[in-house]
């Protein structure tokens, strides 16, 4: 990470602290206080991405399509979503440290009640629970690790912190693939709770005494309702649209209906309210507005695809869900490598042209991705998936810095946090729109390969005859076998498509990069800090 000047870090730190007397912590204190407050930010990332192998096996074991157990996944990054904007107005009322053990404490609780929930709808219940009460807890870990070092070592801090979000792809899905295999889905929840018990002990023995004050302010009660509302119709629109047949549903209609009233309403009411819960004024910026957007879109869609990825492998490719989280676990590789490397290179850079890079990186993945083929072997899945490790590690910072640059200290914390609101939203949309699209699209293909399927169909006769004759199976039992290989065979095409529409979006997306103004270097430390 590039050493920011004297005047930026005591701006950094008292903006972020809003308490900056205290002396930062030393020696063996420090140690421990860093990895407390780690483990709890690394646990909040970690089980945005563990779920996503052990969905088909939760699906099948509460008795629900996979297509509603990806509800597990969208739901929590809805309620995530939803609760960062509230960080800094709960910081303020409570205080930094009481919020940060609180949210840690009810994010257990929450992992225990998935841990023991015996239907679909409790276990969504417990996960909205769970990443609302997530939502402090990234920002308050960067908050707490930065008043715990030396000014000095300020950029430091950062640089863990960026380390520890970013492993959270890498450790995800192959733990959670052997837990759910070796034990049960259950456990990939229980497994939060020593890890969250201990990281809350430490961190109210060790900063209880160095909390922030608490002070009474106004919370923008109408915002905050127009917000759960247009957030919550239109996620449940997009999840249940498939299965209610979209418009000829009279539920959709009224749900699409609620959230686009919904959210008219709360772009006026924000833009008009003295206390407003999200800052709109800062699209008015084009900076900010490039970013944002393009960070969002680009977010959907690398969550979106990565939930499908396993999700394919399972139930097309027949593998285990601990083989399934090995293969698609390399991604983070490489950016956990790149991310010191990229703190040296952004200060010295123009932060659009990295982020065109990592842009067209993700095309290209993407773009390999769409050849991918019925009997594709492991190394070819996880060639890719290793290289977009690069992008990443050229994609949050330099997007962030765009983001973050020009603006005054005092819009800094509402900047970041409404830019994180849009990335995590985006990415639970993503989820459901990347679901709808493989589906609809494996219908299609689907009807086109059975087109050619009937009797009077010599080729189609050979093939049957050839089930029969050479497997030994019944005229039932050959028409079943041929239905499975053009299921999965149409299952592939269908996601060839995901892939290839997401390479597309990728470079479509680019010009929004360049609307923006060059980011200024001094403020890379500021933009990793918040980029995640």
């Amino acid at each position: 990470m590039p050493r920011l000047s004297r005047q930026t870090q005591d701006s950094r730190i008292t903006m972020t602290t809003n308490h900056p007397n205290h002396p930062p912590l030393t020696g063996a204190t420090l140690a421990l206080g860093s990895l407390s407050v780690g483990l709890a930010g690394f646990m909040t990332v970690l089980d945005s991405s563990i779920a996503n192998v052990a969905i088909p096996t939760i699906s099948g074991n509460l008795g629900v399509s996979v297509d509603e157990g990806t509800w597990v996944i969208t739901v929590f990054a809805a309620a995530n979503a939803i609760a960062i904007p509230l960080t800094g107005w709960l910081t303020q009322r409570l205080g930094q440290v009481r919020l940060f053990v609180g949210s840690i404490l009810l994010f257990v609780f929450a992992s225990w009640l998935c841990g023991i929930a015996p239907t679909l709808p409790i276990l969504l219940l417990a996960r909205v629970l769970q990443g609302a009460v997530a939502g402090p807890l990234i920002p308050m870990s960067q908050a707490l690790l930065l008043s715990s070092w030396p000014k000095a070592k300020s950029s430091l801090a950062l640089s863990l912190f960026s380390m520890i979000v970013v492993t959270g792809p890498i450790v995800g899905p192959a733990l959670g693939g052997w837990v759910t295999d070796s034990y049960s889905w259950s456990w990939i929840f229980y497994i939060n709770i020593p890890v969250g018990l201990f990281a809350a002990a430490m961190v109210w023995l060790l900063y209880r005494k160095r909390d922030t004050p608490a002070r009474k302010l106004p919370i923008d009660v109408v915002g905050l309702v127009l917000l759960i509302v247009w957030v919550a119709s239109l996620q449940v629109m997009l999840d249940k649209g498939k299965d209610l047949d979209w418009f000829s549903s009279n539920t959709i209609i009224v749900l699409t209906i609620v959230a686009a009233v919904g959210l008219a309403l709360f772009i006026v009411w924000e833009l008009t309210e003295k206390n407003p819960i999200v800052d709109l004024t800062l699209f008015k910026q084009r900076n900010f507005l490039g970013g944002t957007v393009s960070i969002a879109v680009a977010y959907g869609i690398f969550f979106g695809t990565l939930v499908l990825l396993p999700q394919w492998m399972q139930e097309y490719l027949g593998y285990r869900a601990v083989d399934a989280g090995l293969a698609t676990a390399p991604l983070g590789i490489f950016a956990v490598i790149g991310a010191p490397i990229m703190g040296k290179i952004l200060p010295r850079s123009d932060a659009r042209i990295i982020g065109t890079f990592a842009f067209i990186g993700f095309a290209i993945v993407y773009y390999m991705r769409s050849y991918f083929y019925t009997d594709l072997s492991e190394g070819y899945i996880i060639l890719p998936t290793l290289l977009q490790g690069i992008p990443m590690a050229l994609f949050f910072a330099p997007l962030t810095v765009i983001i973050l640059s020009g603006q005054p200290p005092e819009k800094v914390p509402a900047a970041a946090g409404l830019s994180t609101f849009g990335r995590m939203f985006f990415g639970g949309i993503g989820t459901s729109i990347a679901g709808v699209v493989w589906n609809n699209r494996t219908i299609m293909h689907h009807e086109i390969l059975t087109q050619q399927s009937s009797p009077t169909n010599p080729i189609f006769n050979a093939q049957m005859n050839t089930y029969h004759s050479a497997l030994g199976l019944s005229q039932q039992a050959s028409y079943a076998l041929f239905d499975h290989t053009v299921q999965s065979q149409a299952a592939m095409l269908g996601l060839n498509d995901v892939f290839y529409g997401a390479a597309l979006i990728m470079i479509i997306i680019i010009p929004l990069i360049w609307i923006t103004k060059p980011g200024k270097a001094g403020g890379s430390s500021d933009a990793a800090a918040a980029a995640h």
